[in-house]
């Protein structure tokens, strides 16, 4: 083999599997909805399908995404919000029936790479309340979140500039 086509395979080989990495899988209740934070790296320019699904009992069933197809029964329950890293998927109406192992993964469109995942067991009895601190520091940039904090100080004399 050409040693310049095995470095630009593995490269490529490196790229897909860098690219589709979730970081992790947190799940907290909002109400009677649960709600997944799916963090991931982002680092390939290719497509990244993903799927959201609960095992139960054994069972797989699939809730959202792009590579399986959802079950009828999660399809009118689900509603799923994001951005480049983040996928986050809310499961309304949550109750015992839904405890089980949920999972999310990953994978490059159109390529062979193996799957990314990361699993989260969720019972209804030992799910956190979602926090609303957290869920903005999630969606919005240190950056701004520093901004609004020094102004609200100096607003309240605690820092002078």
């Amino acid at each position: 083999m050409n040693p310049a086509i095995g470095i630009a395979l593995l490269l490529a080989v490196l790229q897909v599997s860098r690219g589709q990495k979730v970081t992790s899988l947190t799940a907290c209740l909002v109400n009677q909805t649960l709600r997944l934070d799916c963090h991931h790296e982002n680092t390939t320019t290719l497509p990244v399908q993903y799927e959201f699904s609960l095992t139960r009992e054994k069972k797989k069933h699939v809730l959202f995404g792009t590579m399986g197809v959802p079950e009828h029964a999660y399809r009118s329950r689900t509603n799923l919000t994001g951005n480049y890293n983040l996928k986050v998927l809310y499961l309304a109406n949550f109750t015992n029936k839904d405890e089980g192992t949920y999972t999310c993964e990953l994978r490059i469109s159109g390529q062979q790479s193996i799957p990314n995942y990361k699993n989260v067991s969720v019972l209804r009895d030992k799910l956190v309340k979602c926090e609303g601190i957290s869920l903005l520091a999630q969606n919005t940039s240190w950056l701004l979140l520093l901004l609004l904090s020094l102004s609200l100080l100096q607003a309240t004399d605690f820092v002078s500039l």
